[in-house]
C-alpha cells in the first residue's frame, strides 16, 4: 500500500507542476498563487488542482530535562537540560482532479520519518473516506497537531493510551439534524502495528469507532485554545472504543512498543481493548478539554493474564483580555492536571502531573511562544513518593 500511495502522490505533484507550468506560459489562462493558513497555495484556474506546501519548526529549551519521567527510577540520576529543534516538518496537501479528492503527506525532517500519507474522498458531508497512514481520532489530545496544542506537549497519560498513527482505511462524516441533533462519527480498520508497518502480525486487525455529539449544535475542530473567541458556545461529548491484537502494548511516532513491565511479544500475544470518554468546550476565550481512559491488556500466551489501566486529564485555558483590559490580547494562560493509575504486578507506579502554561500568539498557532512549568508526583504501592519540577520554553513557527 505504501508504494501505491506514494506513487500516486508523486504523480499528483508532477501533474500539478506540469499544469501550473502550462498555465503560467499561457496568457489566456491564470494560476492563483497565494500564502494562507496552510502555507504557499497554488490553484489552477479551473479549480481542479490545488497544491499546498508548508514548513514548520519547533524550537525547545527544557530543564532539568525534556521528557516526562517514565519510571520511578527516572527521578534519580544525572539530569540533562536540552535545547533542540524538537520538530521539523514538511507538509504537502491539496486536491486533484476534483475538489473533493484530497491528498496529504507530512514528513519529519529531523528524524527522517514519513508521518502521514492519505487520500481522502470527501464529496458528501455525511459520508467520507480516507486511506493511508494517519492519526486515529481516538484521543483529542493526540489528534490535535503538535503545532496547535495549548501546552508545550501532551500529558503524562499519552504514552499509555494513544493509538498514534496507523495504516488502514476509515469512514467518517457529519450528521447534521435539527437543533442539538448534531453528530460526527468515525469508523476505521487498521493493521494495528503502528507507523511504518505495512502488514499485520497475524490475522487480527485493529477496529476503531468514535461517536461525537456536538451538543451545542456546532462542530468543534481538533485544535487547542479558543483563538476564534467563539461568540456562541461550542462543545462536544465523544465516546471512543478500539480493540486490537498484536505484539505491542503501546504506540508512538516510532511505531509499536511496550509499556513498563512488558516486552514486545510474539505475533498476536496481546489483546488490547480500550475506551475513553471525552469532552471539549469553547466560548469567548475560554477552552476546556478532558479525557477519561480505560485500557485492558490480555496476555494470550500467559493464561490470559489481564491488566486494567486507568488515566485521565483535564485542561483549561483562558484569554483574560476578555475580562481585563490591561491583560495583553495575545496572551493566554492554561492549566492541566493528569493522572495515570496502572493496576498490575508489572508496573505499580501511579503518576500525576500538574502543568501551568502561558502562550503568546504572534500569529495564532502559526507563530507562538509557550512557557510552561510542570510538577510531577509519582508513587509506588507503599506510598514511596518521588517528585520533580520542570520548565520548558518553546517557539513554534510555520511558514
Amino acid at each position: 500500500m505504501n508504494k501505491i500511495l506514494l506513487s500516486f502522490f508523486v504523480f499528483i505533484l508532477l501533474h500539478n507542476y506540469t499544469v501550473a507550468q502550462k498555465l503560467l506560459t499561457d496568457s489566456s489562462k491564470a494560476v492563483s498563487i497565494k500564502y494562507g493558513d496552510k502555507g504557499f497555495e497554488f490553484n489552477t484556474a479551473d479549480g481542479k488542482f490545488q497544491l499546498q506546501i508548508q514548513g514548520r519548526l519547533q524550537f525547545r529549551f527544557a530543564t532539568p530535562e525534556d521528557q516526562d519521567p517514565v519510571t520511578f527510577d527516572d527521578f534519580s540520576g544525572e539530569k540533562k537540560p536540552s535545547f533542540k529543534i524538537n520538530r521539523a516538518r514538511l507538509k504537502v496537501g491539496g486536491h486533484a482532479f476534483k475538489p473533493w479528492i484530497k491528498y496529504y503527506w507530512e514528513y519529519e525532517l529531523s528524524q527522517s520519518n514519513l508521518l502521514n500519507f492519505t487520500i481522502a474522498i470527501e464529496k458528501w458531508e455525511w459520508l467520507r473516506f480516507q486511506i493511508g497512514q494517519f492519526k486515529v481520532e481516538y484521543s483529542r489530545e493526540r489528534r490535535i497537531s503538535s503545532g496547535e496544542q495549548q501546552m508545550v506537549d501532551r500529558s503524562v497519560i499519552n504514552r499509555a493510551f494513544t493509538l498514534d498513527r496507523q495504516q488502514g482505511a476509515e469512514f467518517y462524516g457529519h450528521l447534521k439534524g435539527k437543533g442539538l441533533a448534531d453528530f460526527n462519527y468515525w469508523a476505521g480498520v487498521f493493521t494495528g502495528t503502528g507507523r511504518g508497518n505495512t502488514a499485520n502480525d497475524d490475522s487480527h486487525l485493529m477496529y476503531f469507532g468514535r461517536l461525537q455529539w456536538n451538543f451545542m449544535g456546532r462542530y468543534l475542530d481538533f485544535e487547542g485554545s479558543d483563538l476564534e473567541i467563539h461568540e456562541k458556545p461550542a462543545g462536544v461529548l465523544a465516546i471512543n472504543g478500539v480493540t486490537n491484537q498484536s505484539p505491542y502494548t503501546r504506540f508512538s511516532q516510532a511505531g509499536g512498543g511496550s509499556l513498563e513491565g512488558y516486552e514486545n511479544g510474539q505475533p498476536g500475544q496481546y489483546r488490547v481493548n480500550q475506551a475513553n470518554i471525552e469532552t471539549a468546550f469553547m466560548y469567548k476565550g475560554f477552552s476546556w478539554q478532558n479525557e477519561i481512559h480505560w485500557k485492558q491488556i490480555i496476555d494470550k500466551f500467559n493464561n490470559d493474564y489481564t491488566d486494567n489501566l486507568r488515566g485521565y486529564y483535564v485542561q483549561a485555558g483562558y484569554f483574560f483580555h476578555e475580562v481585563f483590559d490591561w491583560w495583553p490580547k495575545p496572551l493566554e494562560m492554561a492549566f492541566r492536571n493528569a493522572g495515570y493509575f496502572p493496576n498490575s504486578e508489572q508496573d505499580q507506579t501511579k503518576k500525576r502531573e500538574n502543568s501551568l502554561a502561558f502562550n503568546w500568539f504572534f500569529n495564532g498557532h502559526k507563530n507562538k511562544l509557550t512557557a510552561e512549568t510542570s510538577y510531577f508526583n509519582y508513587d509506588k504501592t507503599g506510598n514511596i513518593p518521588a517528585d520533580e519540577w520542570r520548565f520548558r520554553l518553546q517557539w513554534d513557527i510555520s511558514f
